[in-house]
């Protein structure tokens, strides 16, 4: 099943048709993970539509761009008014939200200093990671054998996209071993998380 579309995503400053947001195939993001992102939720309340928390999560956004030294066009004011305009327009009462902070199209190489720092914003409707039945009665979990990044071999405090690498490294391979979910150790072997989830006990 595709992706599904929303009607608008908000690029650098214009809202766009959600075929028509585009970036080029040389954009260093593509090449390097030059990118880093959020996850937030609007939620459908009482008293109408309100995002959990997004003054923190739009917080984070702002930091992980300066941590990988992505000074975003856009403040933190600016990016979750975006945030609240584009669900307006959507038309959404509840959906999740991402924005996107990455390095666009000029230049390749390792260095990312030439290429221009873009920021997009999407937004769809996404339930719940795992099933109700797997939330009540639990799931199979597996301890993978991807450890997670060392904290001083990548910065792990910020939401980077290349992060994520590690993370489809343990889910997939817990999805073709039948388990739902990969736990991953760090590289002392102690609890770490989830693919994409963190682990309370």
């Amino acid at each position: 099943m595709a992706f599904p579309g929303t009607a608008l995503i908000w690029m650098n400053g214009k809202f766009v048709e959600w075929n028509q947001a585009q970036i080029h195939v040389a954009s260093h993001v593509i090449h390097y993970g030059s990118g880093v992102f959020e996850g937030a939720r609007c939620y459908d309340t009482k008293t109408g539509s309100a995002c959990f928390r997004l003054d923190a999560h739009v917080r984070r956004l702002i930091d992980s761009a300066k941590i990988y030294r992505m000074e975003s066009p856009y403040d933190q004011q600016q990016t979750s008014d975006a945030d609240v305009e584009l669900i307006k327009r959507n038309g959404f009462k509840a959906c999740y939200i991402r924005p996107l902070v990455y390095r666009g199209y000029d230049s390749l190489g390792v260095n990312p200093f030439p290429c221009p720092v873009d920021v997009a914003i999407m937004l769809w409707e996404w339930g719940a990671y795992f099933t109700k039945d797997a939330i009540e009665e639990g799931l199979d979990v597996k301890i993978s054998t991807w450890a997670r990044n060392a904290p001083n071999t990548m910065p792990s405090m910020a939401k980077s996209v290349a992060n994520y690498a590690n993370s489809q490294l343990i889910k997939m391979e817990a999805i073709l071993e039948g388990y739902a979910e990969g736990i991953a150790l760090d590289t002392d072997g102690n609890l770490s998380e989830g693919s994409g989830q963190n682990i309370f006990i």
